[in-house]
């Protein structure tokens, strides 16, 4: 009777095991790799733009609000947006497409004056974070130098 309650205990315990791995792989099942960031272009929407006719306050009616606008040399609204990958949750993500919808618009009159449709193949990809200009104290002497003149009183 030992002898069967042991493999009774051995029997739970994989069966046990075999549960704890089922649930912990569950949480991949479904995962969708590919996700949308930024603004992504409803043509219906797009197509109610027009050159020369629409304002401003109706293409913000229209797109809503831009996602960047422009600050030097014109008047021009931007809506960006991005098609994202990753293989696994915790694999680092790829971009796979890029979309940048620019509307150009009158000084005076503030009408849409162009369009245009910016891809991936209309520019270089580049990341914006990593583009920093170093701060000072960053230098591996920084934190000598402090501990040195940390007890220095003269």
């Amino acid at each position: 009777m030992a002898g069967g309650s042991g493999a009774l205990r051995a029997s739970a315990a994989r069966i046990l095991c075999a549960l704890s791995l089922a649930t912990g792989l569950s949480g991949c099942l479904g995962y969708d790799g590919d996700f949308d960031r930024g603004y992504q272009i409803d043509e219906k929407t797009y197509s109610q733009v027009k050159i020369g006719s629409t304002t401003k306050q109706e293409v913000l009616n229209l797109m809503g609000t831009p996602s960047t606008t422009s600050t030097v040399g014109g008047d021009a609204w931007y809506y960006i947006g991005q098609k994202m990958h990753r293989a696994l949750a915790f694999m680092p993500v790829k971009m796979e497409d890029q979309n940048v919808l620019a509307i150009y618009f009158e000084p005076k009159t503030g009408k849409v004056q162009r369009i245009a449709n910016y891809g991936l193949k209309d520019g270089q990809v580049f990341d914006f974070v990593s583009r920093t200009t170093p701060t000072g104290g960053q230098e591996p002497n920084f934190l000598r130098n402090m501990f040195n003149n940390l007890f220095r009183f003269s």
